[in-house]
């Protein structure tokens, strides 16, 4: 015996249907999630257990599939790497209040506002440039 077959579309069931909406729903809520996220604002820190902990993953599954190892390793050494940091920002925020009395903000707005004052970057707690020697793009002027 033939079978029939339809050629007309089939027409969804309610469950069909509420699967539909609840994937809508869902997509919704994911679009949601991730305009917050992606809208708030991030302090830029180096390093933590999250960044350096994948890191170390991929290098250790690459390297003989000891990714669990590589990624203790990458944790290990993202949060160090963050201790390093943030008391870095505490030592130059401490220097700021020594310039600055009765300044008012985090520690993390004074190390970025001594950065500022004093031509350093984040990882320095020294000036770029030393004091004498012309900053770059200048021409050093000769004795005559």
């Amino acid at each position: 015996m033939l079978a029939t077959v339809s050629l007309l579309p089939a027409i969804p069931t309610a469950l069909e249907k509420q699967e539909a909406l609840m994937k809508k729903y869902l997509m919704l809520a994911a679009a949601a999630g991730l305009l917050a996220t992606s809208i708030t604002t991030a302090e830029a820190e180096p390093g933590g257990c999250l960044k350096y902990g994948a890191a170390g993953a991929v290098g250790g599954h690459v390297a003989n599939h000891h990714g669990v190892l590589g990624a203790m390793g990458g944790c290990v050494t993202g949060m160090y790497v963050r201790h390093r940091y943030r008391k870095e920002a505490r030592a130059k925020a401490a220097l700021y209040d020594k310039e600055h009395p009765g300044a008012k903000g985090t520690y993390i707005e004074k190390a970025t506002a001594y950065d500022v004052e004093h031509s350093t970057t984040p990882g320095q707690m020294n000036s770029t440039t030393q004091p004498g020697t012309p900053a770059q793009g200048t021409p050093a002027t000769q004795p005559q």
